[in-house]
């Protein structure tokens, strides 16, 4: 595959390992968390802007799109990598460097491989490289959590008909996710009438009513095909100790890689929700707080090629075919809908979604080599 970069482009990647860096450095400072990506947005427009990748724009959902070769053409490919993080944080980070490894929360997931397409490119453009197809570079919001995919969401519809694939950049080398994992995510809260805990003793208590719908919801056995999974993430509620609780809430979600198994998932926590509303003296709120579709009728040749040539790549550059799995990332919409989409990164970090992320910033060299044969293949 090596055939795949010029020299030109080879050397860049060798030359610029240091600018990659600086540039993960300074994104890792810039607070974005999930639904408040304004700051990190603004510097990556601002960012084109002074590499002369003229036309960048943020949207209405704080994507940062910048359009390639885009006018009039309905057969568009979309490189998306994230710009939140799952760190509520709005202060920035400090990046710690340890040698080689690189500290820092969201370094890896996704700062590493947003910095990555964007200097990709910044090359890109700054040498009139004409690609077959029109590119969409999307810096895309609210990949994490309850961001619930806001950002590819709205490109899917802004370029509704338009885009004919999508790859997310996001994680690493070492596997590619070519299936939707969907999910339904909900606030769960319970009143009941509480009381003294002494004077009212025996008047019901959120709490423990809270918990025994717990305790139903966790005598489900999740179905087959496909893997499926739920879990309580959160309980809060109560007053005091002395107090019986009139309230206390839970966030639940469950997720399946299979739209019928998902579905199935949902009817069973319907029926247990409608049990406790029929229960006297108990009134139950129901919100849903986000919902992420599964793989729907994607054309089987058009999406076996794309992840044929993903893996064909990775293995040249590293040596090893890389598994498949089914995840929760950008690709869950344009699957959901029929577009053919793969996901996988350049970095090979650790500690994704905790406090102690890092990477070994070694890593990214071949990590930025993959992604750019990968993208070299959209240009004659």
């Amino acid at each position: 595959m090596n055939e795949l970069l010029s020299a030109e482009l080879k050397a860049y990647i060798d030359e610029n390992q240091d600018t990659l860096v600086k540039l993960l450095d300074t994104l890792c400072r810039i607070p974005s968390p999930s639904n408040h990506e304004e700051l990190r947005a603004e510097f990556i427009r601002d960012w084109y802007e002074k590499e002369g990748c003229k036309g960048a724009y943020v949207d209405s959902a704080l994507n940062v799109i910048y359009p390639y070769h885009c006018d009039g053409k309905n057969d568009l490919v979309a490189f998306s990598a994230h710009i939140d993080t799952v760190f509520p944080d709005t202060e920035p980070f400090d990046v710690i460097y340890d040698g080689d490894i690189m500290r820092c929360p969201g370094v890896g997931d996704n700062t590493s491989n947003l910095a990555i397409m964007m200097l990709l490119a910044s090359w890109i453009t700054n040498h009139g490289l004409v690609p077959k197809q029109g590119i969409l570079f999307v810096a895309s919001s609210g990949e994490e959590g309850l961001g619930n995919l806001k950002g590819v969401r709205q490109v899917m519809k802004d370029f509704e008909g338009r885009i004919a694939e999508l790859v997310a950049l996001d994680g690493s080398y070492n596997s590619l996710v070519n299936g939707a994992v969907g999910s339904l995510r909900y606030r769960v809260g319970v009143h009941t009438e509480g009381g003294h805990s002494y004077g009212k003793f025996g008047n019901l208590n959120a709490i423990q009513v809270l918990s025994s719908m717990i305790d139903t919801l966790y005598d489900y056995k999740v179905p087959a095909p496909g893997k499926s999974t739920y879990n309580v993430g959160t309980i809060t509620g109560g007053t005091s100790i002395n107090t019986i609780a009139q309230y206390a809430e839970m966030r639940f979600e469950y997720r399946s890689d299979v739209r019928e198994s998902l579905a199935d998932m949902n009817r069973y926590f319907l029926s247990v929700i409608d049990a406790y509303r029929n229960m006297d003296k108990v009134e139950i709120e129901l919100e849903l707080l986000g919902e992420r579709p599964c793989t729907g009728d994607v054309d089987a040749e058009k999406q076996g090629a794309l992840e044929k040539k993903a893996l064909d790549i990775i293995e040249a550059y590293t040596g090893k075919r890389v598994k498949t799995e089914s995840g929760s990332t950008d690709c869950n919409i344009p699957l959901s809908v029929g577009v053919p989409a793969v996901c996988f990164g350049g970095h090979m970090g650790v500690g994704a979604h905790t406090r102690e992320e890092h990477l070994n910033v070694k890593d990214l060299h071949l990590g930025m080599t993959i992604v750019a044969a990968f993208m070299m293949t959209y240009f004659n």
